[in-house]
């Protein structure tokens, strides 16, 4: 693998797919000693946090704070059992 006279690299699709890399995803690089990481990240609520290589728990982290009704568990529950 070469890099592009821009600075780009091709990051093959085999390792994109295992590493859930899709389009628009978020990344950062940490250099460490002579070697680059790349990691994904979350943008959530103008914080960043780095999160796990696992496209579930991107969806999951995407998703917190994101309920408009106030209702507790119990609540909602409640409305899971009542019969239609």
């Amino acid at each position: 693998m070469k890099i592009t006279s821009k600075g780009q690299v091709t990051i093959h699709v085999e390792i994109r797919e295992k590493l859930g890399f899709l389009p628009n995803t978020d990344v950062e690089f940490e250099v460490v000693g002579d070697a680059l990481y790349l990691k994904k990240i979350a943008i959530l609520r103008g914080s960043r946090f780095a999160i796990a290589a696992n496209p579930g728990k991107q969806l999951i982290a995407a998703m917190q704070g994101k309920a408009t009704v106030k209702m507790t568990t119990e609540e909602i529950m409640q409305l899971t059992r009542q019969d239609a």
